[in-house]
């Protein structure tokens, strides 16, 4: 038995007993209690990355992700830099329902859904004014550059990533660019220093009181360049041989004659000559802070709703904003040097094949009248309760039933809901339609359609009914094409981010839109912005 008691003795034991004296048995107990501060320490730090003097956060309107490979041959570019030094993610989605302009922007740099952002479309009916508003609209303000009411990020109810770099105290400017007024106010968020878009009216660059008083020098400088009228009965040919003439553009330089160029590659070329002036007038890069800018390429969006993504003047596009990209990197990479700027790049949606299109292809498809929706609604409505005005707006957001008269009638809201719901899915074609009760007690399927109109779903603002089509199908309109969807053509977005603190590579994982704000906000060490929901997309993080 001792024999086996000492047997078990550790081989520390055995050691101590062999020992000659105390002192060398202190010797041997401070020795290994050293080696085992040497395990146990924690790795030697390593090194922070460095910081970029410039963060440029890029958003194609309407680009889908299948652009990236379907035109990889003809790019040489901003696309080809991205592509073979950043971190390209295969599997990225607009995580949410409706896949729209305004929502995909919002998206962006807050990491935020609808159902916290607020931004539940382009437009929704207003319940507290009776009126409908844009995500931007702003009655508070007024227009700069151009008569009328201004924009504004009043309606985000969430921060942006340039909003924490300016709380934070590490943030420099924060600008944004687009065409559009909400591509370029709901990427850069409520405490920038400025936001621009294109005024289809003069020509111009505007902006809103809610940022300035006046237009500051450098943008009013550049209005009057007229670097639109360049544009006055120039032809747009194919870039790619042979030389196909798609459009001339007008002569007369009015609102019909802005308003094209909206739609071709020359609204694309304008933002970017303004990115390259701001840039400059403003200093950005240069400052002590970290500057943002944000920059939305719109007129993609233009060209792909008039002509589906299988169009020749859609490719393109494509390969004209690879060029423009590529413009704008070499202009940075002078002003700044290289490997100082971080770009993120995505796209706000995606677009469904035009229906004839598909019907040629043999695949399925097709339209569905808009108003056949709403009137198996008021039927079913009238029938059941008495004839009403019970439908008071519809839009992306949904369709908003007459509340004052359903309490006038004592009906109760979620039945007329269901009511009018199951009026709607008995039409062909629809896929789903949830009402605004189930989407606010959670109960959709656990399945992609279900949770990303759930997400997309805001009690205060959305409507009683998010109606969902099938694949392919498109509610309203005789021609062109749309978005909107849950469905990969409308949610497979590019994402790639190209810069110090970036390990390169194609990444499988899926991602989402949310991760960009989360995964900036943890390279630039500050607070991830209030409504995110997105991960960090740590396997990006190098050094």
């Amino acid at each position: 038995m001792a024999q086996r008691a000492t047997s078990r003795k550790s081989p520390l034991v055995f050691a101590v007993a062999r020992l000659d004296g105390m002192k060398q048995c202190r010797v041997l107990i401070c020795s290994f209690f050293l080696a085992s501060i040497t395990v146990w320490a924690a790795p030697p730090a390593q090194p922070v990355p460095k910081r970029p003097k410039l963060v440029l956060g890029i958003v194609i309107d309407q680009f889908r992700y299948d652009y990236l490979t379907r035109f990889r041959k003809d790019y040489t570019g901003g696309f080809v830099r991205l592509l073979e030094n950043g971190a390209v993610f295969t599997n990225a989605h607009q995580a949410h329902v409706p896949t729209v302009t305004a929502v995909g922007h919002s998206t962006f740099l807050t990491g935020a859904t609808p159902a916290l952002s607020g931004i539940v479309a382009n437009d929704w009916y207003d319940r507290e004014t009776g009126k409908t508003v844009t995500s931007v609209s702003d009655d508070t303000t007024e227009l700069l550059g151009a008569p009328g009411k201004g924009s504004s990020p009043r309606r985000l109810l969430v921060s942006t990533l340039g909003d924490e770099l300016k709380i934070s105290g590490k943030g420099g400017k924060v600008i944004g660019i687009s065409i559009k007024d909400r591509s370029a106010i709901l990427p850069s968020g409520h405490m920038a220093d400025g936001a621009y878009w294109f005024d289809a009216g003069t020509g111009d660059f505007v902006s809103s009181t809610y940022y300035f008083a006046q237009l500051p020098e450098w943008a009013a400088e550049f209005n009057k360049s007229r670097r639109a009228d360049a544009y006055s009965g120039v032809s747009w040919k194919s870039i790619i041989p042979p030389a196909i003439v798609f459009r001339t553009m007008g002569t007369a330089q009015n609102a019909k004659f802005y308003g094209s160029l909206e739609s071709s590659p020359y609204g694309n070329e304008l933002i970017e000559q303004f990115a390259e002036r701001a840039i400059a007038a403003e200093g950005l890069g240069r400052h002590d802070g970290i500057d943002l800018l944000t920059v939305s390429f719109s007129a993609n969006d233009y060209v792909g709703h008039a002509l589906g993504p299988d169009s020749p003047e859609v490719r393109d596009m494509s390969v004209r904003t690879d060029r423009l990209l590529g413009k704008l990197f070499a202009y940075l990479d002078a002003r700044l040097g290289p490997g100082n700027v971080l770009m993120v790049l995505t796209a706000d949606h995606g677009v469904a094949p035009i229906p004839e299109v598909n019907e040629k292809r043999k695949m399925p498809g097709g339209r569905i009248n808009a108003r056949s929706i709403v009137k198996a609604a008021e039927d079913a409505l009238d029938q059941k309760y008495g004839a009403g005005h019970w439908i008071l707006s519809t839009s992306e957001a949904g369709m908003y039933l007459n509340h004052q008269l359903i309490a006038e009638k004592k009906l109760q809201l979620e039945d007329v809901q269901e009511t009018a719901a199951r009026a709607i899915r008995r039409i062909p074609h629809i896929f789903r339609v949830y009402t605004a009760e189930q989407l606010f007690q959670g109960e959709v399927q656990a399945d992609t359609v279900g949770t990303r109109t759930e997400r997309g779903y805001n009690a205060g603002r959305s409507g009683d009914l998010i109606v969902i089509q099938d694949p392919y199908w498109l509610i309203g309109g005789n021609s062109g094409t749309s978005h909107s969807t849950p469905f990969d053509y409308d949610s497979h977005v590019p994402l790639v981010f190209c810069g110090a603190g970036v390990k390169p590579g194609r990444y499988y994982a899926t991602a989402a839109v949310n991760d960009v704000a989360p995964t900036l906000a943890t390279m630039l060490d500050v607070e991830i912005p209030s409504g995110s929901v997105g991960r960090v997309l740590s396997e990006i993080l190098g050094h």
